[in-house]
């Protein structure tokens, strides 16, 4: 065997190993698909497609008519491409914020709406999603659930450009839905109030909470959601028993009052949870309890 030869040997082992931890080439989802996950898959970000996703009836959600009213006009706007905010569902645990955004796709994706659910820790590939999605005739919400931020995060930064669109404009077919327990989406410290200042009587807020301020600031549309007092759980539980065809007579009022003691809690996600317990009984045992 000649020098030459060897040398191809070598250079193609050498290309092998090197194709073998490189990621693989990108391949365009299936866009027909209603919902998606964006997911790092061998180092690089890709859409997954996801044909039957979970979603809610929206007329199930109860008590919050008017967050409903507002998303669902917002949405609207968006789909038919009128101008349209970002959204912030911020408030109490268990309360619908995420059901809402779900419920969306039943109502909309026939007019070409479509959702992609991303991790607050892949906020830093928003620039990948942007690209995937820009210029594509579909109308698509990024739904980020449960986000907040700790000090250093890259993400922030990432979403706040995605909001406000940085240097280029911001994408015409992309909104984001966001839901949080925090209203400033970043953890605030006592330490920050004492570097807030007064000048001519008017109390002006440290460049830590202006900077924690303003990322909720970019969300145009800000929907709160607040805790269920006694009658509104009682209203989620009859509308999760009706989902299993069952009412909620005096027997299961009280054991649904018990169920939400026992939890601490009063919510329309305690309210499923009890109601799910409720309705894999026999009716035997529901009437002994």
């Amino acid at each position: 065997m000649d020098a030459l030869e060897q040398f191809l040997l070598r250079a193609e082992a050498l290309l092998a190993r090197v194709e073998a931890v490189l990621p693989p080439v990108a391949t365009a989802p299936d866009w027909d698909a209603p919902a998606f996950l964006w997911r790092r898959v061998g180092g690089r970000g890709a859409l997954i497609a996801v044909h039957e996703p979970h979603t809610v009836d929206m007329a199930r959600l109860t008590h919050i008519d008017r967050q409903r009213a507002q998303l669902l006009r917002n949405t609207r706007q968006f789909v038919k491409g009128k101008p349209a905010n970002n959204v912030l569902l911020t408030g109490a645990r268990g309360t619908g914020k995420s059901s809402l955004i779900k419920a969306l796709l039943p109502e909309f994706a026939a007019q070409g709406l479509r959702l992609i659910e991303i991790d607050k820790s892949q906020l830093s590939d928003l620039p990948d999603v942007v690209e995937w999605v820009s210029g594509r005739a579909e109308r698509f919400i990024l739904f980020c659930d449960d986000l907040s931020f700790e000090e250093g995060d890259d993400g922030y930064k990432a979403l706040k450009v995605a909001l406000d669109g940085g240097i280029s404009h911001r994408t015409e077919n992309l909104l984001v839905y966001a839901t949080s327990n925090r209203r400033h989406l970043l953890a605030e410290r006592m330490s920050e109030n004492r570097e807030g200042w007064a000048r001519d009587g008017e109390i002006h807020p440290g460049e830590a909470t202006e900077e924690k301020v303003s990322l909720s600031d970019r969300f145009g549309l800000w929907l709160s959601f607040y805790p269920f007092d006694q009658e509104a759980y009682l209203a989620a539980v009859a509308q999760w028993l009706a989902h299993f065809s069952l009412s909620l007579d005096a027997t299961a009022e009280r054991a649904a009052l018990q169920w939400s003691q026992q939890r601490g809690s009063r919510s329309g996600r305690v309210a499923w949870q009890f109601a799910c317990d409720w309705a894999g009984r026999g009716a035997r045992e529901r009437k002994a309890d």
